[in-house]
């Protein structure tokens, strides 16, 4: 294996891993923000607000996008196959 190789590899997993991610962590920002918007408006300072609905949306968009992670992950998983595959011997 050549560093260039490594650096392929690592470079689409991290990749793909950011992509798996950056949906979830975006919903579960902006329900941040409307939740820490919302306390600000009502002066509600109670810590399991800004928990709870997080969590339970970021459940729901995990389970919503759970095909497409699964899409991304074999993707990338038979790529890293075909390209071990290809390695000289």
């Amino acid at each position: 294996m050549t560093e260039e190789l490594i650096i392929q590899i690592l470079k689409d997993v991290f990749y793909t891993t950011f992509i798996i991610l950056l949906p979830i962590l975006g919903v579960s920002l902006i329900v941040g923000i409307f939740i820490s918007i919302f306390q600000a408006a009502t002066s509600i300072q109670e810590m399991t607000l800004t928990f709870v609905p997080k969590l339970i949306v970021t459940a729901i968009v995990i389970i919503i996008l759970l095909p497409w992670i699964v899409d991304k992950m074999v993707a990338i998983t038979l790529r890293m196959f075909t390209m071990f595959q290809n390695l000289p011997k």
